[in-house]
Order: C-alpha cells, then structure tokens, then sequence
C-alpha cells in the first residue's frame, strides 16, 4: 500500500529554508542536500526488515539484528546524484545504480538518455531525486526498476508537486514516496511553486 510522507519536523523546515534562498550558495546547498537526505533515509528505512545474529560483546554474547537484505540506490541523474551520499551513510553497504532522464522541454516528457543496472536486481530500491515535479521520469524510473525486479520501490525527494505524487501514484499504487516538503503546485513552466529552481544546477553550480 502506497504512502505519502512528508516530514515534519523542525530541523527540517530549518534547512529546507536554506535550501529554497536563491542566494544560498552551491557548497552551502549541497549540504543542505545531504542533511535533508539523511532525514529522509531515516524515515523511508524505518520498516526495513531485520534478522537476529548472535554478536559476542567484550563482556558476553548477545542477540542483535541485522539488516541482511539486499538495498540498491536509484539516483535519477544527475540531481539524485547529490542524494547518494548521505544514504550510503547510512547504509554502506547498499549498491548505487543510475537512470538518466533529461525532459524535453516542447512536450514536458522524460528522455532517457542512461542506464546502469546489474543482472540481479535488489530486493529494496530507492529511487532517489530532489524534485517530483511533474511525475513523468519518477514513473519511468519506477517502471524500468520494476522491470529490472525489484519488488519494493520507494521514491526519496527534496520537494513534490500535488500534481507529480498523483501521477505516481495512480502508476505505481504501491510506491511509497517520501518528502521533505509537498509544495503548492506547478507554474504553466512545470517547476514547482514555490520550489527551489533547477536543483541539478544549484548542485553542481551550473546555472
């Protein structure tokens, strides 16, 4: 069953404020980027599956739990990119995997343009991108990971749209997606209102 969080808490309000300030600079941005990451890893790992392991202490021998499920992370490219990192944090031991898209900006539509996938897929993938604006290479994303075999998919972003959660979800009902903010809605441009700009550019500082 397909959730939708957005995350409330203070310190993330706090830095999604940074996040959105136009003269915030790019170093300062990507951190913000990796804290805000780090927030919502910790939310969307919340129900990841453990095993018990007998661990032997300085002073006795104890049951722990493990994670011993295997974890890939999607990064859509190249924003999701800055989004790796602090998952990997983490989990160090979830594999990477890419999926480029760029949007042709005539039809509003994704283009895919990169894939790397191995032959065995994991069993959990996140599929990772700051901005779910209008949902269109978040669902290509989750159709190619679904199509690769993993079985359960969940979508890490920065900011969404009302309107890029919909889609998602009437394509992909069982996805949960996970958020630091749901904003207003999408100008007559597709970006999101009241957004942040282009965060692929205000990563890399391309703009």
């Amino acid at each position: 069953m397909s959730r939708v969080v957005e995350l409330k808490h203070p310190l993330v309000k706090h830095h999604m404020a940074m996040l959105r300030d136009k003269n915030t600079p790019t170093y300062i941005f990507r951190d913000q980027i990796r804290r805000l990451t780090l927030l919502l890893a910790y939310e969307a790992t919340a129900t990841l599956p453990v095993e018990e392991v007998n661990i032997e202490t300085p002073l006795c021998n104890t049951m722990c739990k493990h994670i011993t499920t295997r974890i890939g992370l999607v990064p859509i490219l190249r924003a999701g990119l800055g989004m790796c990192e602090a998952v990997q944090e983490l989990i160090p031991q979830a594999e990477v995997w890419h999926l480029g898209f760029y949007r042709d900006e005539s039809t509003l539509k994704p283009v895919e343009y990169y894939q790397k996938f191995s032959e065995h897929p994991p069993e959990i993938a996140f599929v990772l991108d700051p901005m779910l604006a209008t949902g269109g290479s978040a669902v290509e994303a989750v159709n190619m990971v679904k199509d690769w075999g993993a079985e359960n998919v969940s979508m890490l972003c920065t900011i969404a749209s009302p309107e890029g959660i919909e889609k998602v979800q009437k394509a992909h009902p069982d996805v949960s997606i996970f958020s630091c903010a749901i904003d207003e809605g999408l100008n007559e441009n597709a970006y999101i209102l009241p957004g942040l700009g282009d965060a692929g550019d205000r990563i890399f500082n391309t703009l």
